[in-house]
């Protein structure tokens, strides 16, 4: 028996197409599905989403953890240490979890995976990836019990040639999930989707409030303003797409400023995986701020994308240690940028590869060691000068034309 975890449908086609590669052998497979929204009661479960219907077959069961643990939050529910034996027992008695071959879990840092690997214990781990986070360091140390047991990596190569950071302080080996086999999936899925506006261009939406990364109106102001900016390039059909996670006022605030600059604007469905629109819809131009669907989009599907507010979400992000820091990176550092005034341009030439190792080993220097490069160019957009110090690197002394202002500044 193998028991799988997934908490949104990308996760379960990112499942479906390591089983039909064969990653995982034959035998009785039950699905473990979350909703790990801030309201879960008020959103759809992955389970009952239309798309999942064409991933079922691969599981002989489908089991609830909100259902399980309710009225609790699965983000933030854990077993006590001394509850843990009960709470295994009584996992495994409801379930009918008898000779658990394999765990395979995504996000394994953090509630509820983690919760779940200590419940589910005496059995190894796979880990599969959910975007680019698996580039970036490993979040939070792992116990003994836990990281012992994890075996590999399976990772979609989103940007091809970048080798993940996530778990590789544990030894754990990366394996790639073709590209061939994901699109496949996706296809399948698509053809299952419910119809959908067609728009000249699409804006994804993330959570970026909810993780306190920006406020609710500064994210409000993002969208609003990607909106603008593809106004401003002649695009006046334009879908966008929320987050799972993220709820519904952010495309009622959206709505109301579309109409008045003459755009009709489509809000696809929050259940349907962004790699599903772009698809079925085909948009000109994909408009976000660090979503790994800008990625997939051009990586996958060859549509032309853009970022827009990556330099104010690496301003804010803290601590520095942040789980974001990374892919904001990697999307900041790879992909056109879109200007407020509707122009892209390409980022700088950079080595994204050397980038991302110092920027991982500036995240966890004692986690990661053997990234320390021999030196770090100073650049704001990506490194904070008293990290830099702590950690030893000389950084430049401000020019003689800002030491003058700086005096200029304090004498006023």
């Amino acid at each position: 028996m193998k028991v799988f975890y997934a908490s949104t449908l990308f996760g379960a086609m990112s499942l479906a197409a390591a089983i039909d590669e064969g990653r995982f052998g034959d035998g009785r497979r039950v699905l473990v599905v979350s909703n790990n929204a801030a309201i879960p009661e008020v959103s759809t479960p992955l389970d009952r989403t239309p798309g999942f219907a064409a991933l079922r077959s691969r599981f002989d069961e489908v089991r609830s953890w909100n259902e399980l643990i309710a009225p609790l939050h699965p983000s933030d529910w854990r077993a006590r240490v001394i509850e843990v034996p009960m709470t295994e027992r009584l996992i495994r008695s409801h379930w009918g979890l008898d000779g658990v071959e394999e765990l395979v879990l995504e996000s394994i840092a953090v509630p509820p995976a983690r919760t779940i690997a200590g419940l589910v214990r005496d059995c190894p781990i796979s880990v599969y990836s959910d975007g680019l986070m698996s580039y970036g360091p490993t979040r939070d140390p792992l116990p003994a019990e836990i990281f012992r047991r994890i075996g590999r990596l399976i990772h979609l190569d989103l940007v091809p040639g970048l080798k993940p950071l996530l778990l590789s302080e544990y030894g754990v080996a990366p394996e790639i999930l073709p590209d061939e086999r994901f699109l496949s999936i996706v296809h399948e899925v698509t053809a299952t989707a419910p119809d959908m506006m067609a728009g000249q261009a699409m804006i994804l939406g993330q959570y970026l409030s909810a993780l306190e990364l920006l406020t609710p109106e500064e994210e409000a102001g993002l969208h609003e303003t990607m909106l603008k900016a593809l106004v401003a390039r002649g695009f006046t059909d334009v879908v966008f797409k929320p987050h799972p996670a993220a709820g519904r006022r952010h495309a009622q605030l959206l709505r109301s400023a579309a109409e008045p600059l003459g755009v009709r604007l489509t809000v696809a469905g929050e259940s349907v995986p962004a790699e599903v629109c772009f698809a079925a819809l085909r948009p000109e131009l994909v408009v976000g701020c660090f979503s790994t669907g800008l990625v997939t989009a051009q990586r996958y599907f060859g549509l032309q994308v853009a970022s827009y507010g990556t330099d104010l979400v690496l301003e804010r992000l803290a601590p520095y240690e942040n789980s974001n820091r990374i892919p904001v990176t990697i999307v900041d550092a790879l992909l056109p940028r879109l200007s407020a005034e509707g122009h892209i341009e390409r980022p700088p030439v950079t080595d994204l590869q050397a980038l991302v190792r110092s920027v991982g080993y500036c995240m966890q220097a004692d986690t990661y060691p053997d990234l320390r490069p021999d030196s770090i160019d100073f650049d704001r957009r990506y490194f904070k000068r008293k990290r830099l110090e702590t950690l030893g690197f000389v950084t430049d002394k401000p020019s003689a034309l800002t030491r003058i202002r700086r005096k200029i500044r304090s004498a006023i």
